[in-house]
Parts: structure tokens; sequence; C-alpha cells
């Protein structure tokens, strides 16, 4: 990324809003804060930005509705911070789209280490999307417009993909039928230094089913294997 990433710190403490700034301005980003979700719909209405950092806990509307908001309208990448020990928060914020969590209290350089992973994974994203990269892909009954992340369906039904949706599509896209264990979609969507906990990759898979599939409890396209990981089940066709 050429230019001075852009964040919106968002966090109803003000302690916490101005030291994660100062860490990351010190690191070479620029730094917007929100003291909440209005607030953040305001800085955001104003320019545009590269990553939210978003507390889960929050007067008003809280970080994960603030996420699923987010999410649906295939938006910004965010890195949510959680209470210390609360794992259902966790799984929660991945289900609902965010691309990352990190437990209060944190470590600085754990924080920036993890904000220049989701930068990495999105700018490899926008501007090496792979071999499909540029292209319409059609599978099933879907359509992916890779340039406009979304997704059509034969009734002409559109869904936008989040960051993490989009990268763990394609993918699986670019290896149709082939088998793809939870270790090698981690390794393939989030890196080899990206460690998250076991559920991560199903809870994105849960996600992309509930857009791509016409009944996700009986998934036809994005199939498990038993012992194996997830599968493609389909042949792709590029149209473009």
């Amino acid at each position: 990324m050429n230019e001075m990433p852009h964040i919106l710190v968002v966090d109803d403490s003000l302690e916490i809003r101005n030291a994660v700034a100062r860490y990351l301005e010190k690191n070479g980003m620029r730094v917007s804060k929100a003291d909440g979700a209005s607030e953040m719909d305001s800085q955001l209405a104003k320019g545009r930005f590269d990553l939210i950092v978003l507390d889960v806990m929050m007067p008003g509307e809280d970080g994960l509705s603030v996420c699923r908001r987010m999410t649906s309208e295939g938006s910004v990448p965010i890195l949510m911070l959680t209470a210390l020990g609360e794992e259902m928060d966790r799984i929660v914020g991945l289900e609902v789209g965010a691309d990352d969590y990190l437990a209060k209290p944190f470590n600085p350089r754990e924080l920036l280490a993890r904000v220049k992973a989701i930068l990495r994974r999105a700018s490899r994203t926008e501007l090496h999307g792979g071999k499909l990269t540029g292209r319409r892909v059609r599978f099933g009954h879907q359509t992916l417009d890779t340039d406009r992340r979304a997704l059509v369906d034969d009734d002409g039904h559109e869904e936008t993909l989040t960051t993490s949706e989009f990268k763990l599509l394609t993918v699986l896209l670019e290896r149709p039928r082939l088998v793809l264990s939870r270790d090698q979609l981690l390794d393939l969507t989030a890196g080899k230094a990206q460690r998250l906990f076991d559920r991560t990759i199903d809870n994105q898979i849960s996600r992309l089913r509930r857009k791509v599939e016409i009944d996700p409890m009986r998934p036809k396209l994005v199939t498990t294997v038993r012992g194996g990981g997830y599968c493609l089940s389909t042949d792709i066709q590029e149209l473009e």
C-alpha cells in the first residue's frame, strides 16, 4: 500500500481511543477517532477509510450491530476489540463479518501486527486478486462480478460480499472440486502468520453459504467433506 493507510478508531473510552491513535500514528498511519456509532457514521460520510478498529461494548448501537450493518454493505475491513474472555463476542463478531478480533487488554505491537495483516489482505484482494481478477465467473445459479465484489443469482438478486467473504470465495473458485482443509483455507485467505481460533473458517463458510446457497442448511455449492475440509462442488465458467 503506497499511501498512508487511514484508520478509524471507534471506542467509547477516550483513553483507549487516544492510545491506539498515538501508536498507529507513530507507526506511519493516519488515524481518525469516534466515540461511538453516530460519530463513526459522521466520519465515514466525510471520507474514505482503509480499516475500522471497532469496540464491541459501546453505549447506544454496540459494535456487533455496527459490524453487521457495515459488512452487509460490503464496505471497510473491521478489526473488533472485545473484552478479555468474551469468546462469544469474538465468535459472533466473525460471524457477522469482522475480519479479525483482538481481546482487551492488548499489546500495542499485536494490534499493529493485526492491523497490518488486514491491510495486506485487503491490498492483495484489490490489486492482486488472483487469476479471476476483472472477470465475471458463473458457478451454479450464481455469477460473481469480481470488480464489484457482487453476487447475482439467476433471479437477478444481488448480494455484496465483505472483504473476507470475497477472498474466501475466490480461493474456492480458483480451485473448483478441490478439497481444501481448514488450515489450507486459513493460509490462503489470511496467511501463515495469521492464526485465529479453530472456528474461524467454519464461521466464514457459514456466512458465505447464506449468500451463495439456495438452502444454506443443505449446501450444494460449498460442501463439507468429512475429515477433509470444504470444497466448491461445481464447475465454473469464466464469462469475461
